[in-house]
């Protein structure tokens, strides 16, 4: 049986054109990818494009685009086997996380894809990466959120954006990747997710509620202060090694634990690139036990955001939020 698959053009590098400005995103993606597939010898699946009316640079996305994608998803999903994502690479990590939550109980794959170079532009990366993901699009053994980028196949709520400049620009620091795809396809199917029985949960996000902090020397108390506002209900940090706080700071930390008592969640991540949290590994980091961070294990700061994000938007109590974070839902930890 053929395949169908839907691509949504969200906007992004991958179908911008030149201006005085720089970089634009532009409409007609689908007639100029089109007229490149002509001079191509590729058997693809039949496919279908929707161009999104308000194209975004990536850098602009806000958490109602992410609820947006989904529910265009959501909306088509009896309709095609596999979904491709055209997406900018600025915050394509962001989105695939959060698309993750949202689309719980996948039995076919959403791939999210973009470029580093547009489309039109000599040496572009877009027509090999599009081609690509619409082709693992296709894949029915692969039935979750993925990135798709420069021969990477990546989960999707345990990627990150590592170079700015590299085509090689995705990476994966605490989890294999789920395939290489070079002149075949090397796929690690044991590491998939299984299929599950769709069951998507796409709430209204408050852009307020959730705010990222990374600890620095020197930071001050009156700066937590400043946060704490009525809308803020989760707070990641990023601490020192595997979650060490400045303990001796002592006004810091009494902010910290009078934003767990107002009912904030607060979650610890690490500034290391790889490796996990480990809260009280040390002892300046006991004192987060005691208060009742969260620790944030060896979650991505996109998966990590997204999924409390995710949580808060359900009105859950402050206990729930807390240890459903550090349980898997779909592979993110």
């Amino acid at each position: 049986m053929t395949k169908r698959i839907l691509i949504l053009y969200t906007g992004g590098t991958v179908g911008m054109v030149p201006s005085d400005a720089g970089y634009v995103p532009s409409a007609g993606f689908d007639e100029r990818f089109r007229r490149q597939l002509a001079d191509s010898t590729a058997q693809l699946p039949e496919f279908d494009i929707i161009e999104f009316d308000d194209l975004i640079d990536s850098s602009n996305l806000q958490t109602s685009d992410w609820r947006f994608i989904a529910q265009q998803i959501n909306h088509h999903w009896q309709e095609y086997d596999g979904f491709v994502v055209l997406h900018g690479t600025d915050t394509m990590a962001y989105t695939a996380s959060a698309l993750s939550f949202m689309l719980q109980g996948l039995d076919r794959p959403v791939v999210v894809t973009g470029s580093q170079i547009p489309l039109v532009q000599p040496r572009s990366d877009a027509l090999s990466n599009v081609v690509t993901s619409i082709m693992l699009a296709a894949n029915q053994t692969l039935c979750e959120v993925v990135i798709y980028f420069d021969g990477k196949l990546l989960r999707g709520n345990r990627a990150s954006k590592v170079h700015s400049t590299s085509f090689n620009a995705f990476d994966s620091p605490d989890f294999p990747a789920l395939g290489d795809i070079g002149i075949y396809f090397q796929l690690r199917e044991e590491l998939f997710m299984p299929a599950g029985k769709f069951n998507p949960v796409i709430p209204e996000f408050d852009p307020e509620a959730v705010v990222i902090l990374p600890i620095y020397p020197g930071l001050q108390a009156r700066t937590i202060q400043s946060l704490l506002t009525p809308n803020l209900r989760g707070l990641i940090l990023l601490n020192y090694g595997v979650g060490n706080p400045p303990d001796r700071n002592v006004a810091l930390m009494e902010e910290f634990e009078r934003a767990i008592e107002s009912g904030v969640v607060i979650v610890n991540l690490s500034q290391c690139h790889r490796g996990p949290v480990v809260q009280g590994a040390y002892s300046s980091g006991a004192i987060f036990n005691q208060m009742g961070v969260i620790g944030g294990a060896d979650l991505t700061l996109e998966a990590a955001f997204t999924k409390l994000h995710w949580l808060l938007a359900q009105n859950l109590p402050a206990k729930d939020v807390g240890r459903l974070m550090t349980q898997s839902m779909c592979g993110e930890c």
